[in-house]
């Protein structure tokens, strides 16, 4: 690898000959090393200092660590999972080294309850697992006399009473074997598996998701011209790395000599943004409302001139469309509110910031305030089953259009079925469900066709709109069809409503569960004269939040038909989570479990006994 290294060096003419073609996911380091080598190819915070790894040194651990598997007695299509509760680089190095073998990777959210984590860890049969803290290996420990083919769990942090990373590296010195590892990794073939992805459903069992090389591969090449970054950028990562919507944007980062960095957690992300200033984040709705409730507030503080101005330019951003579409007179006053205004939001993160928002809708006001504010959000989708992409708007070649969520991405064929549900075909549709025949045939026609589950259309620009789930949608007692998302989403784009849940199938009209922006509605109670702290269950029995609810519930019914108007409601003192089972790990409502929480409130909806 080194003779690679240094022969870059020497001219771009011997890479275009001798240039490796990059046909499985384990390639790309070594892609990277020949065609972009650069210092701080990963890089992760350890004790309080950022920690970067060349591309020669990854390309070394990564055999590095594939020899001390062989040792531990790994061979190909042998399952080994790893839980993290953050990304770092030891995930990304255990991932090459374990696909390169001819095994695979078992990625699991770290928020998981145990029984899906028995459940997946016996259902893939996982012989190793890799957890990266001492509370995830204590989780797993906990569980692993119920596993009957797991032998060990490691840590990547130094854990009392685990073997670790360190033992792992060391195990992996010695380098008589490497002749093994690379006869393994020459008989692996594009179309063979890399990893089982699990997904975190709504409702039911988790899926496993068989996804070849060439399925995310064929993804990554098909994304690079929507994808607006360049050789030697920065991105941050800090979405869940075992969810696919991530990890393949961090291997197309790779493969294109991308500088990635590993937020620390979560809750650090705004720091971590102002430490590296990142090109580009992906994001889910969520972190949006987040940031955009934090700038609110902000302005919402403000007095006089200061607050009119802000309020103005926000105003301004909520009229956004791309390609200049508003004509001289609205770019003028834009361009003053960028001066004035939006230029302290961009600053504030990191300067050049743009983001990639996907798993699930993201309000349009909301991209066209950022976009307006110089910090574009480039919606998209795709779920496991694609790899993940399908679609995603961006701005070159007029692809961007707000309210839509792209065309479809390059060789891939999408269609609407006659009852509306979006079909996809192409080379980044999964090899099928794991041990699942059955599914995997109700998902993928006779034609090749993967059925998404999602509602939706193609405008006559060919730009691609969900409007809803086909399993969620449901009819009244009156034969009407609710989309319950539709209306979900348009209760959430109230400051004061943070989750909604639509329900009535088979009732006489639509009824919602509604959790409140605890945050927000005390701030709002102390901004007229309440000095106390409600608790959740006060606050939401508090008849002056209860007429505010209604009032903004009423307000939104206007824009809706008379037969998906909520006539009937009521407020939850929970706040949904992950960790409360109201969420999956990727944000969206567990409904069936959310149902049974408030079966009472339910009942009270459709006057029936409990």
């Amino acid at each position: 690898m080194c003779k690679s290294f240094h022969t870059f060096a020497v001219g771009n003419l011997y890479l275009k000959k001798h240039m490796r073609e990059v046909t499985r996911l384990f390639d790309i380091p070594y892609y990277q090393l020949e065609k972009y080598p650069i210092e701080n190819a990963l890089v992760t915070k350890y004790n309080n200092t950022w920690t970067p790894i060349s591309s020669e040194e990854y390309v070394k651990k990564i055999n590095q660590v594939s020899r001390a598997l062989l040792r531990l007695g790994v061979q190909p299509h042998d399952k080994i999972a790893m839980v993290t509760s953050n990304n770092r680089t030891e995930w990304h190095i255990l991932d090459m080294a374990i696909m390169q073998i001819g095994a695979h990777n078992v990625p699991i959210y770290p928020t998981i309850p145990k029984e899906d984590y028995i459940y997946i860890l016996n259902h893939a049969e996982v012989k190793y697992c890799f957890a990266s803290d001492k509370e995830l290996f204590e989780k797993v420990s906990s569980i692993v006399s119920e596993i009957a083919t797991l032998e060990e769990v490691f840590t990547f942090d130094a854990v009392e009473g685990a073997r670790g990373w360190r033992e792992i590296l060391s195990l992996g010195e010695d380098n008589t074997n490497q002749a093994q590892v690379d006869s393994l990794k020459e008989q692996i073939q594009p179309t063979d598996m890399a990893t089982i992805i699990y997904t975190s459903g709504t409702t039911g069992k988790p899926k496993g998701v068989m996804l070849s090389h060439d399925n995310i591969i064929s993804n990554i090449k098909n994304c690079q011209e929507r994808v607006p970054v360049k050789s030697g950028d920065i991105c941050l990562s800090f979405l869940p790395v075992c969810h696919v919507f991530e990890r393949m944007l961090t291997y197309l980062y790779q493969y294109n000599g991308i500088r990635l960095y590993f937020a620390e957690s979560f809750e650090k992300v705004a720091v971590n943004i102002g430490e590296v200033k990142p090109r580009l984040i992906t994001v889910v709705p969520r972190v949006v409302e987040k940031v955009y409730d934090s700038i609110y507030s902000k302005g919402v503080a403000l007095s006089g001139i200061a607050k009119s101005l802000f309020f103005w330019a926000l105003r301004l951003g909520y009229q956004y469309e791309p390609y200049n579409q508003k004509g001289w007179w609205y770019s003028l006053k834009l361009k003053i509110a960028r001066k004035l205004i939006f230029s302290k939001w961009k600053k504030a993160l990191g300067g050049q910031l743009q983001m990639i928002c996907g798993s699930a809708a993201l309000q349009p006001r909301l991209v066209r305030v950022f976009s307006a504010a110089g910090i574009p959000i480039w919606e998209g989708y795709g779920l496991t089953e694609t790899s993940p992409v399908i679609s995603v708007n961006c701005k070159k070649g007029y692809l961007w259009k707000i309210g839509t969520i792209g065309k479809p991405i390059d060789h891939i064929e999408v269609k609407i079925a006659e009852d509306g549900e979006i079909l996809c075909k192409g080379s980044n549709i999964m090899l099928g469900y794991y041990k699942n025949e059955e599914q995997t045939h109700n998902a993928i026609d006779e034609d090749g066709f993967f059925h998404t589950g999602d509602i939706g259309f193609l405008d006559e620009e060919g730009f691609l709109t969900i409007t809803d789930r086909k399993k969620e949608m449901f009819k009244t007692s009156g034969g009407k069809y609710i989309a319950p998302q539709y209306i979900e989403n348009k209760l959430k784009q109230s400051r004061f409503i943070e989750q909604a849940m639509v329900v009535g199938e088979g009732e006489k009209m639509p009824a919602a569960f509604l959790q409140v922006n605890f945050a927000f509605v005390r701030e709002w109670l102390k901004r007229h004269g309440d000095k106390q702290t409600l608790s959740n269950e006060a606050l939401v029995k508090d008849e002056r939040v209860r007429e505010r609810i209604t009032q903004e519930v009423e307000r939104i019914n206007k824009k809706l038909g008379k037969w998906e108007q909520i006539k009937v409601f009521d407020l939850t003192p929970d706040e949904w989570s992950i960790d409360g089972g109201h969420l999956t790990p990727t944000l969206k409502l567990k409904r069936r479990i959310i149902l049974e929480k408030y079966k009472d409130m339910y009942n009270t909806f459709y006057n029936k006994e409990s």
